[in-house]
């Protein structure tokens, strides 16, 4: 398996339209793992791990989103693999 490690930082109008339940359903039909959250600067930070071309698709839903979000930046840290997460999750 050739795995992947992201860490997103997701800028607009990206908080109270449905991003992080979106980004765990897009991650999870991926079977990719990982956590999204809110930040208090009104960004959305994800770190997603998986499968090269499954990061590759969660990222892709990530420029745009669920309907109702206007991304305006996506910040895109590729990191090295670890392999921490046992499922992905919505961190509060």
């Amino acid at each position: 398996m050739n795995s992947k490690r992201v860490h997103l930082l997701i800028s607009g109008r990206v908080q109270g339209v449905y991003f992080r339940q979106g980004t765990m359903e897009t991650a999870e039909k991926n079977n990719v793992l990982g956590w999204v959250r809110n930040l208090p600067d009104n960004r959305v930070e994800s770190i997603l791990e998986g499968n090269s071309s499954s990061v590759d698709a969660v990222v892709e839903w990530a420029h745009f989103g669920p309907a109702g979000a206007v991304v305006d930046e996506l910040k895109i840290m590729e990191e090295p693999y670890v392999g921490e997460f046992l499922e992905f999750e919505i961190r509060y």
